[in-house]
């Protein structure tokens, strides 16, 4: 992960969300499903703590380009 240029992690206790801004089509399916997480006028602008983890986890497979993606603690995908 740490090798990847423009990747970030944004974790809580039970699951880290990713974002490479490289791949990120704008296509907003993050800020429309989760608008308390990811606010575009935040710094960070994901905040993974404002939702449980499955939600989380459900919104960010809609990505259609794979900038976001996500690992649960217990080490699903």
């Amino acid at each position: 992960m740490s090798g990847v240029p423009g990747l970030k992690a944004y974790r809580t206790q039970s699951i880290t969300v990713t974002f490479e801004a490289g791949r990120c089509l704008h296509a907003a399916e993050c800020v429309r499903g989760l608008p308390e997480v990811f606010d575009t006028t935040k710094r960070p602008w994901i905040q993974p703590d404002n939702a449980s983890a499955d939600r989380l986890a459900e919104v960010v497979r809609r990505c259609p380009s794979g900038a976001l993606r996500y690992e649960l603690v217990d080490g699903e995908a």
